[in-house]
């Protein structure tokens, strides 16, 4: 296996990863603005996820990263052709991050709403907008001979891409309902257990037909029929998870939905391979080949990643360790 198609890899772990990561702390999020009955249950699924939320935050910065300095051709189109939506993407996750940390500052039911709005919505652009850009990797953009971008809007918001948005954002809704159930008491993690349950159904009909589209539209690559194993993994998993949620099991029903979300993943990336950003006019895409860094640099990246990557998994596994227990309303003050 060539470098380049180790680092397309590389970078199709750190997109599925933070995706799956992020994701639950993405549906907490999402949650504060119905499961949560007044400000102490919201103030329950903050914590739940305030010690974690911004370490899952790197592995955005790592894929940024690694997609740049792997592939700078894909980096350079991609990012100008999602200009717009990467702008709202950052806009919101800095707001977000300010709603966690200025919350609290000022004791005012006033000041609080406002920042429950930011957190609510800096969740749901971001990962709506997540889905939309990587269903239109695999649906591809008109490009001309050198590799720019030269459509418009009606070529990014297609009826693909928006179903992509909604599969991640509702994933992002189960996943982040099984997270709450795993780690609260009370009322509050049996009205999460109801959720999840209610909104799997939807999940899976969505989750479903997005696979069919990709796989059936998009494939033909050397590596569609793990397209196709990945994606009835994928309804599997997440059906799995459902059923260890009604029985209680909710640490089984979280890594159910985890799974699902890395298996979502692996079909986009593989219906992908060997393309990074295939073209939809006549002038030829952009693939692994054309749009990678020379192998000096590949090079040196595999060696900087072999003990980063390690350290970066460990102290986050110890992150999560450390803050295992789980909460409710008698533990807020």
């Amino acid at each position: 296996m060539d470098l380049a198609t180790v680092w397309f890899v590389l970078v199709a772990v750190l997109w599925v990863g933070y995706l799956a990561l992020e994701g639950f702390d993405f549906g907490v999020g999402l949650l504060t603005r119905n499961l949560a009955r007044n400000d102490r249950e919201r103030r329950v699924l903050i914590n739940t996820i305030g010690p974690v939320w911004d370490g899952n935050e790197v592995w955005m910065v790592a894929a940024v990263g690694a997609t740049f300095a792997a592939f700078p051709e894909w980096y350079a189109t991609a990012w100008s052709a999602y200009y717009l939506p990467l702008v709202l993407i950052l806009m919101s996750l800095i707001v977000r991050g300010l709603a966690f940390e200025y919350r609290a500052k000022h004791d005012s039911e006033q000041w609080r709403r406002w920042w429950d709005r930011a957190i609510f919505w800096g969740s749901a652009l971001p990962v709506f907008l997540w889905g939309v850009l990587l269903a239109g990797f695999v649906q591809g953009l008109p490009l001309d001979a050198r590799h720019d971008f030269v459509g418009g809007l009606a070529d990014i918001v297609t009826p693909y891409t928006l179903l992509g948005g909604v599969v991640t954002l509702m994933l992002a809704l189960v996943h982040g309902a099984h997270y709450v159930a795993l780690k609260t008491v009370g009322d509050i993690r049996t009205r999460a257990r109801a959720l999840a349950g209610r909104a799997t159904a939807i999940s899976v009909l969505t989750t479903g037909v997005f696979v069919l589209w990709t796989v059936a539209a998009h494939g033909g690559g050397s590596v569609t029929w793990l397209a196709w194993i990945a994606g009835a993994a994928a309804i599997a998993s997440l059906t799995t998870g459902a059923a260890m949620n009604t029985r209680g099991r909710e640490g089984w029903a979280f890594i159910a939905t985890f799974a699902t979300v890395v298996l979502v993943g692996v079909a986009l990336f593989s219906t992908l391979y060997p393309n990074v950003l295939p073209s939809t006019s006549d002038i030829g895409g952009l693939t692994i080949a054309n749009a990678s860094s020379t192998n000096y640099t590949l090079t040196v990246m595999t060696w900087a990643a072999v003990p980063l990557v390690p350290m970066v998994l460990a102290y986050q596994s110890w992150v999560y360790w450390m803050f295992r227990r789980r909460i409710g309303v008698q533990h807020i003050p």
